[in-house]
């Protein structure tokens, strides 16, 4: 299993929460998801918080944390349901653990929507920085949208303590696909149908004009 930085371990300021839910958060998400899947996790957290810092948002690191650690838990066959968005199945999954910690259900409700919307561009930005954040941190670690954004000390720092794997572009579309390929209807309208298209030849994605010209209305 992946290593966890110690609780003092800070960078930029940013340091992962040492309170008994953040030790929780650390341990289900360290003994449930891949090696891949955790240190991806736990950078989109430090990317999430320091674009906070950046953009002068405050926000509530242990919830953040929450929502960037069980981010991409329903890639899990552990989380997967048989028809659920997998974002569905990870903010789920966050908000049944977090009910177990006594988690305020409207601070729950922020976790939940950050975990449902960070693969749906152009959105999340606009509504509370825990779901903001999320996406944030979501669209550096994967996409690099906003590398330019943050200096080259605080890339290397992150990705020190929470290494990519050498061909990681790559290991990450796998995971993405590992996770959805049993359930491609779910893909519908979001950026995981490419997905499917990259690695599935046979895939045919359900398109949108289509459903309205087929749809029983007779005009």
């Amino acid at each position: 299993m992946p290593d966890t930085l110690a609780p003092s371990t800070r960078i930029n300021g940013v340091a992962v929460p040492d309170s008994r839910l953040g030790q929780a958060i650390t341990e289900f998400i360290r003994d449930t998801e891949s090696a891949l899947l955790f240190n991806h996790s736990s950078r989109v957290f430090f990317f999430g918080a320091i674009a906070g810092q950046q953009r002068g948002l405050s926000v509530n690191h242990e919830l953040l944390y929450a929502a960037a650690m069980f981010h991409d838990i329903g890639l899990m066959p552990s989380h997967a349901s048989a028809d659920l968005r997998f974002e569905v199945d990870g903010a789920n999954a966050a908000r049944d653990f977090l009910q177990s910690y006594g988690v305020d259900p409207a601070d729950i409700e922020k976790v939940w929507t950050g975990i449902a919307l960070h693969t749906t561009p152009g959105v999340p930005e606009f509504m509370h920085p825990v779901i903001a954040l999320t996406t944030a941190g979501v669209e550096m670690d994967v996409l690099g949208l906003t590398y330019g954004q943050y200096p080259e000390e605080i890339r290397e720092a992150v990705a020190a303590a929470f290494p990519r794997t050498p061909q990681f572009k790559e290991d990450i579309i796998q995971a993405f696909y590992d996770g959805i390929k049993h359930k491609p209807h779910t893909t519908f309208g979001n950026v995981k149908a490419d997905v499917l298209a990259d690695k599935d030849a046979g895939y045919r994605r359900d398109n949108f004009c289509s459903i309205i010209r087929c749809s029983h209305w007779v005009s």
